[in-house]
């Protein structure tokens, strides 16, 4: 992309962090990204379906953006910015209904062209069970290449990261909130040895705070980079059950670590057993369906 258009997507991404469907409903009618500043408040609103008033706001904070070279704020904040046509863009995003129109990462973008991925997911109130899977499953994963795709939250996630670096693995926490923003606070630690070692990913620009209707967004981008999601403890309302269906959705493998009959961190998982998710209870056997699939 050229420079002079990054700076505008950019800009644009900032006031009004749009998915790549409704960028390109804009480009259907200004026939450029730079044009796009050029559309009147009514042609912006008809076209994304928003209130004149609404375009009005984003039109104008559009004008004042475009003034601010972000791209050099940006990369003296050690923020990757990465547009849908950059080279380490994951290309199965745009297998997505809508994918993001940019990616913000810190650390090492290069883990994004990796095609081994594997996420694990699963509930925030795990417990010892989940560790025990994590040594019975992260270790060959780690040995086949394969990086190690998770969301950063308490419990499961925080495992399955702290796993991979535990076995000399990588990983990429998919984060749904801007990368000036932490949450959970405690994970900071982890979040600094990914920033520094691994990878933080974000569709969000860094100024955007926490927000619950984030996560659900942030699943599908897990989903979405990943070969196949395991899951080790979930409960039946579990947030990681999106994720799965996100999996499913896309004929991606969706691996179950089965669980104790009288756990509720189990209940969730078994009742994905019962709906045909392939049960594991190690990573080899993950490597062995993957290569079946592959032949």
């Amino acid at each position: 992309m050229l420079l002079n258009s990054l700076h505008d997507l950019i800009a644009l991404h900032y006031v009004y962090p749009l998915t790549l469907n409704k960028l390109q409903k804009l480009l259907e009618s200004s026939l450029s990204i730079q044009n796009i500043k050029n559309l009147s408040s009514s042609n912006f609103s008809k076209i994304l379906s928003i209130s004149t008033k609404n375009a009005d706001n984003i039109l104008l904070n559009y004008h004042r953006m475009l003034k601010i070279n972000l791209l050099d704020a940006y990369n003296s904040a050690n923020i990757n910015v990465i547009p849908f046509n950059s080279e380490y863009y994951p290309g199965k995003l745009m297998e997505l209904v809508d994918p993001p129109t940019i990616l913000y990462a810190k650390g090492d973008i290069s883990l994004l062209k990796n095609p081994n991925k594997i996420a694990i997911v699963g509930s925030r109130k795990a417990t010892n069970y989940s560790e025990l899977a994590m040594e019975m499953i992260v270790p060959p994963l780690i040995q086949g290449n394969f990086i190690i795709v998770s969301g950063l939250a308490k419990g499961v996630d925080s495992l399955a990261h702290s796993a991979a670096i535990k076995y000399g693995g990588k990983t990429i926490a998919v984060l749904g909130h801007g990368l000036f923003h932490l949450y959970p606070k405690e994970n900071k630690k982890l979040a600094d040895e990914l920033e520094g070692n691994h990878l933080l990913l974000t569709e969000y620009p860094p100024y955007v705070g926490v927000q619950k209707w984030h996560f659900p967004m942030r699943n599908r981008i897990i989903s979405g980079i990943s070969n196949a999601i395991v899951v080790t403890e979930a409960a039946l309302k579990s947030g990681s059950l999106i994720t799965t269906e996100h999996a499913l959705e896309h004929g991606k493998d969706v691996f179950v670590v089965p669980g104790p009959i009288d756990s509720e961190q189990s209940k969730g998982t078994n009742s994905l057993l019962r709906e045909g998710a392939i049960p594991i209870w190690s990573g080899h056997q993950i490597l062995e369906e993957l290569k079946l699939f592959l032949r």
